[in-house]
């Protein structure tokens, strides 16, 4: 009777399990089924979005924190992972760098309060999935325009790389065809600077999206206003932009539309209380003070300023002891016999001193993957790129300081290590290099400190160092004067503590100044 017990128990709980593995496969078969399908940018689970962190309230870093990338597009960006059940990663990156970052394959996606243009639409996919227009925007108390005619021979102030300063040179085709004077397109590299100009005087206008004015109503003190909406029909959508595949941009569209019907986009555009009536949004607010000291001093002692200097002091002194080492033994085949290993080094330091850095930079992060899928992947990281970039350039440049120190040594200093039996390597490591040491110094703690500003470039790379940080903190709050005081301080700090480490170096060196030695006559 027990045996036939333990039986029926046994019998039990296999029939048990049975039930409870169908179950679990009958709900990963109905989850499959309900799941919606991913789309080829979608890559190991994980929806990568490039933005420029500098347009309220599309995408930009709402804190101190440069890692927490907030506004409409970030979290439709999110609410695009949730649908998918993918995991997001989010890229920051200057708004000129978007595109060629898309093309590249670094992201899957760019979501950046970027207008749907045809001219876009010709090398990428666009889905819309906010309405907005294009403003001209003046000082307060400006007289509203008639058209645009009205601006015939004024200065107006676009973000670079945006299609405003496109737009606005057809319209000086029709100014010019007219009889008419054309106005003067002034490009700036960041859309608070564009504000910026027109607070200060130097332009009459800016053009710009009415979204991100209406965010901006409480930071511009009602100092600017809305003075004419262009009819321009292609400036009515912001869209999300993806590389060319049908079958990618129908999947987006649906989940946009998805989204739209569940409610999650008007909730969206509620939470940052955009409004279409950007003309009543620049209303009048409290007078800005002079300088608000507690601004400068909570970016002086901020993690976020902290962190961005540290970043731009390792990737200037990694950068530079790389040229330094390269350019050594780059030196002495320069100083050499003619070889065609000399020609070659010739034709590098020509090549890298002639083209600008940026260009190099860009080079290195956008064009080498197109050539080299490898450095696309995750391991190439903004700060290689740089350090790679500047590696290469600076070496051109501390080359020709190697090869003038090594040149200015007394050949008979060699002789004279010759005649004491010391080696070659000997020769050179105790006689030759710590001489042009002395000579090399003072030429190579100046570049460095050039390559130390240098470094800012990195910027549109998306490399957080200081001056990135600090652009995105006046995005945020446009409290100009406080953040690049704060800035200036810690460049001040990092040059000043490296004049005075060359000067200890030098006294340390003196005893190699052949001045004071006596030069020796052959």
């Amino acid at each position: 009777m027990t045996s036939l017990m333990a039986r029926f128990r046994r019998l039990c709980a296999a029939r048990i399990v049975v039930a409870v593995l169908a179950c679990m496969l009958a709900g990963t078969g109905m989850a499959r089924a309900d799941a919606p399908l991913l789309p080829g940018f979608i890559h190991d689970g994980t929806l990568t979005v490039c933005t420029n962190p500098t347009l309220p309230p599309m995408t930009f870093v709402n804190g101190t924190d440069m890692t927490a990338v907030d506004g409409i597009d970030m979290d439709i960006a999110h609410a695009l992972a949730a649908y998918w059940h993918v995991t997001l990663a989010v890229t920051t990156m200057d708004f000129t760098g978007l595109f060629p970052s898309l093309a590249a394959g670094r992201c899957g996606l760019v979501a950046s309060g970027i207008i749907k243009l045809p001219q876009r639409e010709r090398n990428f996919d666009a889905v819309t999935y906010q309405d907005t227009a294009l403003v001209i925007v003046a000082r307060a108390g400006t007289h509203p325009l008639g058209s645009m005619a009205d601006l015939s021979g004024r200065k107006v102030a676009v973000q670079a790389g945006t299609s405003y300063s496109a737009r606005l040179a057809q319209e000086n085709e029709a100014l010019v065809a007219a009889g008419h004077t054309p106005m003067i397109i002034q490009q700036y590299p960041t859309e608070e600077e564009v504000v910026q100009q027109v607070l200060i005087g130097r332009a009459f206008a800016l053009a710009s999206q009415d979204v991100e004015l209406t965010y901006r109503r409480e930071q511009l003190h009602g100092k600017v206003g809305v003075i004419f909406t262009p009819p321009y029909p292609e400036y009515r959508h912001f869209a999300l932009y993806i590389r060319k595949d049908a079958h990618d941009r129908a999947l987006l569209e649906h989940a946009i539309a998805t989204l739209r019907d569940n409610g999650q986009m008007a909730a969206i555009t509620q939470k940052w209380a955009i409004t279409p009536d950007a003309t009543q949004a620049l209303g009048g607010s409290a007078p800005a003070p002079a300088f608000r000291w507690g601004t400068f001093f909570g970016a002086l002692t901020s993690a976020a300023f902290m962190r961005g200097a540290c970043i731009t002091l390792a990737v200037a002194v990694l950068s530079h002891l790389t040229a330094i080492i390269i350019s050594i033994p780059m030196a002495l085949v320069l100083n050499g016999r003619d070889s065609l290993l000399r020609t070659g080094l010739t034709a590098y330091v020509a090549l890298f001193r002639g083209a600008p850095t940026l260009l190099q930079l860009l080079f290195i992060w956008n064009a080498l993957p197109q050539f080299l899928p490898f450095f696309r992947e995750a391991w190439f990281t903004p700060f290689l790129a740089t350090w790679l970039a500047l590696s290469i350039n600076e070496s051109a440049y501390q080359v020709e300081i190697n090869r003038a120190a090594l040149t200015a040594i007394d050949p008979a200093q060699a002789v004279a290590g010759d005649a004491l039996g010391l080696s070659r390597g000997q020769v050179y490591r105790h006689v030759i290099f710590p001489q042009a040491l002395r000579i090399a110094l003072p030429p190579t703690i100046n570049s460095f400190i050039s390559l130390l500003k240098t470094t800012s470039l990195a910027s549109v790379i998306s490399m957080q160092e200081l001056l990135a940080v600090t652009q995105i903190q006046v995005a945020r709050t446009f409290e100009f004067t406080e953040y690049y005081a704060a800035a200036l301080v810690y460049y001040l700090a990092m040059v000043f503590f490296f004049l005075l480490v060359q000067k200890r170096v030098e006294r340390r060196f003196a005893w190699a100044d052949q001045h004071r030695a006596g030069t020796h006559e052959s």
